[in-house]
């Protein structure tokens, strides 16, 4: 059992140590003297990038979590209207990349665009005869940001209420509390790690947003890490304005896990019977319709139908040649790439489990931090030890065997996945370990005292429980590889590119209407397994099977 135990602590370390490597090299920086550049930079710029980096982080986790864990509810514990189509269709946000949106919005209520244009034929109206808000600004950052990342929290928290147990709803139910009560103070408690992972998510995606806030010229640390690092040359200063991030998510985990204090929450009961649905009628079920309808309209229906009108009318001329390699190169890398993520995720969430002490905790919490860091930041902390450790093979091959090798590491796939593992990896380990804490310790001993090893357990008593949080990690970790940017630009091999690449080529020279069909493509390629999984996710409830073409439940 001792050498279980150590095998299973040894083998956390070592894989959390090889994916926090890039980011202790990037961190490494902060100790180095920056000669005058950070003064600078808190004197100038830091005062406003910290404001509007607080604001955004405030206003859109705020707005993902409403949205995110009200829409996971209805869904998941009401009858309404439209219920099984809005379980698939508020995922499909997730698959539009940010600055997509932004360039297709932008387009459509700019002062020379269509809306506004057409307001003013209809009414006559001048260009100082009225005011209409400005969508490249601080506010509309923050509500196009928050249209695009609430899947994140809606995914985790209805994960989270399709694993809740009936008897802890039936025992609030017998104490008088209502539908509302009911959630407020027993489903919302149970899930709060699960929402509290989405919207941890949610923040550092916020703190790592680029092409969205770089597009409407809001200053935040990002674009201050990338024209320092890129534009001033400065990477010590960058590498310090980058722990500035991670000292914002580090300080909400912090305040997070504090506020929770010792208090655990665990299914104690292996009775896992058909969940209860509240059926809502009348003016009731029309709001939840359009409570659910609205991020879906806003955040997908409208830009892909922008993006579309655009394709339509003058779309890309290598649509039909090259577009197949595109699509080709972005499926091998999203689903390598999440493949990898959720097993290290889940040998990391488990070794923590098995031994929570303060070495394997503190590795863990350093390998997710991945995530905080901007991708271009991420592709430099890798390629400086990749290319060093290609340059010495090939010294060693020139000075004995007479031949160079080439780039063997830097110039291939490999470190383009070992990247996206860097930058994803917290996705699915806060997905799977909020799921795998909810899972009380008397099943590990259970378990163990019928004979099974530490693997035993997490193969056949863990992983069928976790199921729908292991598919929702999937799910999100192959999404954001598709959207990925800056670290797919730098560190992609000679002629392969992906559909991101190629829109944001075709974007950056203001060819939208062209860059709408590769846009349009990551937003197809990315919904058909969310739609595919979200429908397997219904049935991953603990004890649910497929009889006569119903879901029964044990």
């Amino acid at each position: 059992m001792s050498l279980r135990f150590n095998i299973w602590s040894a083998l956390t370390i070592v894989v959390a140590a090889v994916v926090a490597l890039p980011v202790v090299a990037v961190l490494a920086h902060i100790f180095m003297p920056t000669e005058g550049i950070w003064q600078h930079l808190a004197t100038t710029v830091l005062g406003r990038y910290l404001s509007n980096t607080l604001f955004l982080v405030v206003t859109v986790g705020l707005g993902t979590f409403i949205i995110g864990t009200g829409t996971a509810w209805l869904v998941v514990m009401c009858r309404f209207p439209g219920r099984r189509l809005f379980e698939w269709l508020l995922l499909l946000p997730l698959a539009v990349p940010t600055y997509v949106i932004a360039y297709a919005y932008t387009d459509f209520l700019q002062y020379a665009g269509p809306l506004q244009s057409w307001l003013r034929e209809l009414f006559e109206w001048g260009r100082n005869d009225y005011y209409f808000p400005n969508i490249r600004s601080l506010g509309g950052a923050a509500a196009l940001i928050t249209l695009v990342l609430y899947p994140y929290v809606y995914m985790l928290a209805r994960a989270a209420f399709l694993e809740q147990s009936v008897c802890v709803l039936d025992v609030g139910r017998t104490l008088g509390r209502g539908p509302w009560r009911l959630f407020t103070s027993v489903a919302l408690p149970l899930a709060r790690p699960a929402i509290v992972g989405g919207v941890s998510l949610v923040l550092m995606e916020t703190l790592n947003e680029f092409g969205a806030v770089q597009y409407f010229g809001v200053d935040t640390f990002t674009t201050g890490i990338y024209r320092t690092w890129f534009g001033m040359g400065e990477q010590i200063a960058a590498a310090q304005l980058a722990a500035c991030l991670l000292a914002f998510v580090i300080v909400f985990v912090l305040l997070e896990r504090w506020s929770r204090g010792k208090r655990r929450y665990f299914h104690t009961s292996s009775r896992y019977q058909q969940l209860p649905e509240y059926r809502l009628e009348g003016w009731r079920g029309l709001a939840a319709c359009l409570a659910c309808l609205l991020p879906v309209l806003v955040g997908f229906l409208i830009p892909s139908g922008l993006l579309g009108y655009l394709a339509i009318v003058k779309g890309d001329a290598l649509l039909g040649t090259r577009f197949l390699g595109f699509a080709t190169n972005s499926l091998f890398l999203a689903s390598i790439a999440a493949l990898m993520a959720v097993g290290l995720a889940l040998v990391l969430s488990y070794g923590v489990r098995l031994h929570p002490g303060p070495v394997t905790r503190s590795a863990t919490r350093v390998a997710a931090m991945g995530y905080a860091i901007p991708g271009s930041v991420v592709a430099v902390g890798i390629l400086i030890p990749f290319a060093w450790l290609d340059d010495q093979i090939n010294s060693f091959l020139r000075q004995h065997y007479g031949f160079i090798a080439g780039l063997i590491f830097s110039g291939s796939a490999f470190i383009l996945l070992y990247a996206y593992v860097v930058r994803f990896l917290a996705v699915s380990f806060n997905t799977l370990e909020a799921s795998l804490g909810k899972v009380t310790p008397s099943m590990d001993a259970a378990s163990r005292t019928l004979g099974q090893s530490p693997g035993g357990t997490l193969r056949h008593v863990h992983t069928p429980i976790m199921r729908g949080s292991l598919l929702a990690a999937g799910i999100l970790v192959f999404v954001d590889v598709m959207k990925e940017l800056p670290a797919t630009i730098i560190l992609r091999p000679f002629n392969f590119d992906t559909l991101a690449v190629r829109a944001h080529n075709l974007a950056a020279d203001e060819r939208l209407a062209e860059a709408s069909t590769a846009s349009l493509a990551i937003v197809a390629v990315g919904i058909i397994p969310v739609i595919l999984l979200s429908l397997a996710m219904r049935r991953s409830r603990p004890g649910s099977f497929r009889v006569e073409g119903k879901d029964e439940h044990l």
